[in-house]
């Protein structure tokens, strides 16, 4: 009671000073941004006048990155944005940016390294305090309401008493911590070396249990895995090949997978792949269903086909606008803002929705009975197979696949009021991925379906996204989002060139090659990448390499294309980049696995006809 007078006080007295400053996302044409529109916190948008305001009043700077489809996102909005006394404390004594980290990737990850860097780990929401020079101070990820409250007051009290201190601090740290990029570059890629580490590490560090790196939460990785199943086409191995199949059988079998929608989440919170967060991501679908697609063709499993099919009829479906292009996800929460609502059922749903036979087979199918691993109810996961079930029921396989689409279309319809939110910007490189999953699937598939809809999205890219001199970030229903990244360059580009190799377009190989010309332009420096070319924070350090993670490392792609092209400057750009880099993929290989992939072209080379 006596906290809530002393705020309503402070609310009250407030005012005035708030009167300058108010919420400026109001309609703003990002869906994650607008959410935040309604809040009290008078939140800017992050740019040059943010970090004005902040000099201007000598006030640290309240940098809070997420993204529309992230479950704690909204949980902290809900519980500390919304809340009168937050901000109060916010709008006083900070100056308060939103940031949607999908239109500013290269500040997340500078925030995100920082985060993670001084509390060793990080994630979102991302929450940062900056010195008015833009340095680092404190960060911290979700936080209970009064938890937050009490930081901001510390905090602010801190920064009245010994601002000069903190400052100097922050920017000490800054300068100690960042890369060094005076080592020398190699003289000489060691490719086999490279290709030898990497799979000594892969399988270091695989779990041999229930597959995927290390033993916590389980992202699909696709990059490393992508690139380990190169690997077993010209080295087979059997224990990398019993790795690879058990990851990718649990990432198709388990709770990864929306088994009556299709596509995958982005992640699961436990080393066995059972309980997701829920998030649907455009990169996701894209980079998976490339894996699966590839993954048929050289472990020869057909059912792999299968699982890619799904996935690209899913993002077909669901992600794909009239105009042919992507949007970037599905929110991780229902309409009732439950995690995961949509996805999940209770014993009454199931009633409602299905026959009795049709109930008992789905308990079978799926596991729909006994323990949940989630508060909501049944997320389905792969319980008998379809063999299984005809040889108990003394039935042929067919009649069991036709009852298991008959009952996907009745739980879709049941949970048709349960949608999941869309944020409907489109992102250029997500986008691009899409591209080259398009490209594969009509390669391995042989599907029109594929075809057409990848030459909506190739045309999308090229009348929306490009307007011959620079890329777009991304569209919104609003028109443009932001400046590109190094991300969107290469992406796109790698997009057209395997669209380009389907349909021989020589256009689109010529707009591939000058996206490529550009990404150097705008990203690559004598000592390494810089993953923006708007740099408005001190101590973004240039990168001598960067690593994959859920994507690809956009640099490593990068120096594969200009690797294979005819192009004399491209090709010097991508050995003197390798060089650069080589230290830090041979200390860390499974993390740099496609910049290890493409050093082996840079022993032997195969050009392809490319501009």
């Amino acid at each position: 009671m006596r906290r809530a007078l002393i705020f309503s006080v402070l609310l009250f007295y407030s005012l005035p000073l708030l009167a300058g400053l108010v919420n400026q996302l109001r309609n703003h044409p990002s869906p994650y941004l607008a959410l935040h529109g309604e809040d009290p916190v008078a939140w800017q948008p992050w740019g040059e006048a943010a970090l004005a305001a902040a000099r201007a009043g000598n006030k640290l700077l309240f940098i809070s990155s997420g993204y529309f489809a992230c479950h704690w996102c909204h949980v902290m909005q809900r519980e500390s944005y919304k809340s009168p006394q937050v901000a109060a404390l916010l709008n006083q004594y900070f100056i308060p940016v939103k940031v949607d980290r999908e239109l500013q990737p290269a500040l997340d990850a500078h925030l995100i390294e920082f985060v993670r860097r001084t509390h060793g780990s990080a994630g979102w929401p991302l929450n940062v305090f900056l010195t008015p020079e833009g340095y680092p101070l404190v960060g911290l990820t979700y936080a209970p309401t009064e938890s937050f409250m009490g930081i901001l007051i510390k905090l602010q009290k801190l920064w009245q008493e010994r601002a000069g201190e903190l400052s100097e601090t922050a920017r000490s740290a800054a300068l100690a911590t960042a890369p060094g990029s005076q080592a020398p570059a190699a003289a000489s890629i060691d490719a086999k070396a490279l290709h030898t580490a990497l799979l000594t590490m892969a399988l270091a560090v695989g779990d041999d249990m229930e597959g995927g790196f290390g033993r916590q939460s389980r992202f699909p990785m696709a990059p490393q895995w992508s690139v380990l199943l190169d690997r077993l086409k010209v080295a087979p191995d059997e224990r990398l090949k019993s790795l690879v199949e058990l990851t990718l059988d649990r990432m198709a079998d388990k709770g990864l997978r929306d088994h009556i929608g299709g596509g995958f989440f982005r992640y699961t919170v436990d080393p066995g792949w059972q309980t997701p967060h829920f998030e649907k991501m455009l990169y996701t679908q894209a980079l998976l269903a490339r894996l699966y697609l590839h993954a048929a063709e050289t472990l020869r499993r057909p059912d792999y086909l299968a699982v890619a099919r799904d996935t690209l009829d899913f993002t077909l479906a669901e992600l794909q606008e009239a105009d042919g292009g992507f949007i970037a996800s599905l929110s991780a929460v229902d309409p009732q803002d439950v995690e995961g609502g949509g996805y999940l059922w209770t014993e009454s749903q199931l009633e409602q929705a299905l026959e009795s036979d049709e109930l008992q087979f789905a308990r079978e199918r799926w596991r729909l009975e006994g323990s949940s691993t989630t508060a909501g109810g049944w997320l389905p996961v792969i319980g008998s197979g379809v063999g299984e079930l005809a040889e108990k029921h003394s039935v042929p396989p067919d009649r069991i696949n036709e009852m298991e689409q008959r009952v996907k279309q009745k739980l879709l319809l049941a949970r048709a009021s349960r949608k999941h939110a869309r944020d409907d910007k489109q992102l250029a490189a997500w986008n691009g991925l899409m591209l080259s999953a398009l490209a594969d699937g009509v390669g391995v598939i042989q599907d029109e379906r594929y075809r057409e809809a990848g030459q909506r999205l190739r045309d999308f890219l090229v009348a929306s996204s490009w307007d011959g001199k620079r890329l777009l970030r991304a569209r919104g229903p609003e028109g443009e989002l932001g400046s590109a990244s190094l991300e969107d360059y290469v992406y796109v580009a790698a997009g057209l060139r395997d669209w380009a190799r389907l349909t021989g377009s020589r256009e689109d190989l010529a707009l591939a090659a000058t996206l490529e010309s550009e990404a150097w332009r705008r990203f690559f420096r004598d000592t390494g990448w810089q993953v923006t070319d708007n740099l408005m924070l001190p101590g973004i350090a240039v990168e001598r390499a960067i690593s994959d993670g859920p994507l690809p490392s956009p640099a490593a792609l990068l120096i594969g294309m200009s690797l294979e092209s005819e192009d004399p400057q491209r090709l010097s750009l991508a050995q003197q980049a390798l060089q650069i880099g080589y230290q830090l993929a041979s200390e860390q290989p499974l993390w740099y696995s496609t910049q290890v992939a493409v050093s082996i072209l840079s022993v032997s080379r195969t050009p392809v006809n490319a501009p």
